[in-house]
């Protein structure tokens, strides 16, 4: 059956994310899990089979898979059509799946892209980064400008339905100028679907470390705003629609259906090293190294590392947060159904705070949203903690912050100021397309 890219927020349909933990090299700004050891992949092949055997299903029909890694284009195409095969004949899917696959440049045919086409993949996801091979070289991208022109060509002839970009911004000693070039380079190209995503150093990578020994400046804070400014307004100019902090498309038909699940607490499984998993109101992850993960697995035991069940306080934390994130906002009526409180009543002091703090203009309210601005999304961790102080405080006396440790679910959590937002940037980019 040919799927179709149509979208929907799926909150009453789980999503499947599959992790696929290999890389020819480590990028150095990259702290995604991954190892260079490709005679691993057939060991890791067999560990995924057992690991569905053993998965707990949500409960409701998958409507999305999402394969992500690593670079999953470095499977063969018969890999990951047997990787898919397992899938179907383990869980229960509704009828209109959208299957999405990340591909870096140089790692993908025509021929396995068409193979992938012909069966079930209808998105796929190019991590391109940049058009320029100065900054790519920076990067530690294997990829050139051209081969990242030439792998767009082979995904429109394989006759994928939906293509999609990732680009990152915020490098330093970019201009406004550098970074308009990029943008007017990937649309020329009518992608259906653009990720824009700002540089981060996170602990652990090269450009941590580069960057303490003064090796690397990061871009000037105000800069890297001026330039998330700049992103807005040129793709809202060339006809895509920002529907989350970093994601664009060319209406919603177009939006990542499965990335929508993390924003709304849909359910979802995650399977491979260190992937996460969420039923609500649990959380799991597995391990989070590939020897660890095959072992547990060997044992005939779950690779699960760790779980946590998540309170009330700490549910609405991420649902504000989350919301916060996205065009559509928060849901004020369904926030009171969930959680039992009015939100406009419950956060009351939190306007009052921003209004002293000249904020408030910064969220927009309709008859049953709070949204933030396009200027607002600019100060979004400054205003998301403002509503979790509020939330610490307030009558939720069991709440903490959530424990999990995975940076994976929404691409990068944090917002354009680059402020890391009270610990939810650990359980927040599976899936996401970012910085492969």
């Amino acid at each position: 059956m040919r799927l179709q890219p149509e979208n929907r927020e799926g909150t009453h349909r789980a999503g499947l994310y599959i992790h696929v933990p290999f890389c020819v090299r480590k990028c150095p700004y990259c702290d995604f899990y991954s190892v260079t050891d490709l005679s691993k992949i057939e060991t890791y092949l067999h560990g995924l089979k057992k690991e569905m055997d053993l998965a707990k299903a949500p409960g409701v029909p998958f409507d999305t898979i999402y394969i992500g890694g690593g670079t999953p284009s470095l499977l063969e195409p018969h890999e990951l059509l047997r990787i898919l095969e397992q899938a179907h004949r383990r869980f229960s899917f509704a009828q209109d799946v959208e299957v999405t696959i990340e591909v870096n440049p140089g790692t993908a045919s025509l021929g396995s892209l068409k193979a992938l086409s012909g069966h079930v993949v209808n998105r796929v996801n190019i991590g391109i980064q940049s058009f320029d091979d100065e900054r790519l070289q920076l990067l530690g991208r294997l990829h050139s400008a051209r081969e990242a022109r030439e792998a767009m060509r082979l995904v429109r002839k394989a006759g994928v339905d939906s293509l999609g970009i990732d680009l990152m911004y915020g490098l330093p000693d970019q201009s406004p100028q550098d970074w308009l070039n990029d943008l007017r380079e990937a649309t020329s190209h009518e992608p259906e679907h653009l990720s824009c995503y700002m540089l981060t150093y996170e602990k652990g990578t090269l450009f941590y470390d580069w960057r303490k020994a003064g090796r690397v400046r990061p871009l000037d804070e105000g800069k890297v705003r001026r330039l998330f400014e700049e992103t807005v307004g040129f793709l809202r100019d060339e006809g895509y629609e920002q529907y989350e902090i970093s994601n664009f498309s060319r209406g919603e038909a177009f939006r990542s259906r499965h990335n929508q699940k993390y924003w709304s607490h849909a359910p979802y499984i995650g399977l491979g090293p260190s992937a996460h998993s969420f039923i609500e109101p649990k959380r799991w992850w597995n391990y989070g190294d590939l020897s660890n993960y095959i072992q547990a697995l060997q044992r005939g035991a779950p690779s699960i590392r760790g779980s946590e069940e998540l309170n009330q306080g700490q549910l609405m934390l991420e649902s504000v947060f989350l919301g916060l994130r996205t065009s559509h906002g928060i849901e004020m009526s369904r926030f009171k159904t969930r959680y039992g409180v009015g939100f406009m009543d419950h956060f009351s002091p939190v306007f009052e705070g921003l209004k002293a703090r000249n904020l408030l203009n910064f969220l927009s309210f309709s008859a049953n949203r709070c949204a933030l601005t396009v200027e607002g999304m600019v100060f979004a961790d400054t205003i998301a903690a403002m509503f979790a102080e509020h939330i610490e405080t307030s009558s939720f006396s069991a709440f903490s912050p959530p424990v999990t440790h995975d940076r994976q679910c929404l691409g990068k959590i944090n917002g354009p100021a680059g402020e890391p937002a009270n610990g939810l940037d650990e359980d927040a980019r599976q899936g996401s397309g970012s910085f492969k």
